[in-house]
């Protein structure tokens, strides 16, 4: 049986008990319904994972104790920072946990004029605490010890201007360039994809005031949570880890 991958929030040392907080006790004592004496694995996303055993297990307390530290290391040498214009429904879920398991750095959701989501202050703060609940949890299943930042979510110009090292991509499908025609550089690659409505012209013009390049993946229009992924995928098997 597989070793429960658990994010714990706090710092951890060996042969200090460590009280999980809410999420993570829930998960184990709730869900998966551990006994004081089995093992999880521990991770803060600091680098690497803890090996421990669990100490007491009640209704809403968890206590365990970490025997050992794995320095293991599965994250891409490869930045990747996704600009995702917000999509509908669970879509944009959907593109989060996989973008995670696919070993993103850095998401943020994009408000552009066709995102067609409208949302309160409220609302927003609650649909991002979700989504990086997300992350966490894609990064529990697929193994990862690092921790997908999604950043709050921004208007376009605002995403667009921020200054970055990093080569700067816009999916088109008539684009002159692809994947393979680039270079990455060592800060990494951010990569804009719009919502389901696609971009206007006055905000591609903005991609391109801003020195983003245009790249193509293939002939056809793929749907956005499609095409994120698909990006995410070609530049991880380029230049990242994908099938090493």
């Amino acid at each position: 049986m597989r070793v429960p991958h658990i994010y714990q929030a706090s710092d951890i040392a060996l042969s200090t008990p460590v009280q999980l907080d809410d999420d993570a006790a829930g998960h184990i004592g709730r869900v998966l319904r551990m006994k004081v004496g089995e093992q999880v694995s521990l991770f803060n996303g600091q680098g690497g994972e803890y090996l421990c055993e669990l100490i007491d297990v009640g209704k809403k307390s968890v206590i365990a104790m970490p025997i050992a530290f794995n320095d293991i290391d599965v994250e891409s040498p490869l930045r990747i920072h996704l600009g995702q214009g917000i999509s509908r429904g669970d879509k944009m879920d959907f593109t989060i946990q996989k973008s995670v398991e696919l070993g993103i750095t850095d998401i943020t959701p994009i408000f552009s004029k066709r995102c067609g989501v409208k949302l309160t202050a409220e609302r927003l703060a609650k649909k991002h605490q979700q989504w990086q609940k997300i992350a966490i949890a894609a990064a529990e299943q697929s193994g990862r010890n690092r921790i997908t930042t999604i950043h709050p979510p921004i208007d376009i110009s605002d995403w667009l201007n921020q200054k970055s090292d990093e080569i700067k991509l816009t999916l088109h499908p008539r684009a002159e360039h692809s994947i393979k025609t680039i270079t990455v550089p060592e800060s990494g690659v951010r990569f804009l994809v719009g919502p389901e409505g696609g971009f206007t012209d006055e905000e591609i013009a903005l991609t391109k005031a801003q020195e983003f390049v245009d790249i193509r993946i293939g002939p056809r229009v793929l749907r956005t949570e499609t095409a994120a992924l698909t990006v995410l995928s070609a530049l991880q098997l380029q230049f990242g880890d994908l099938a090493n």
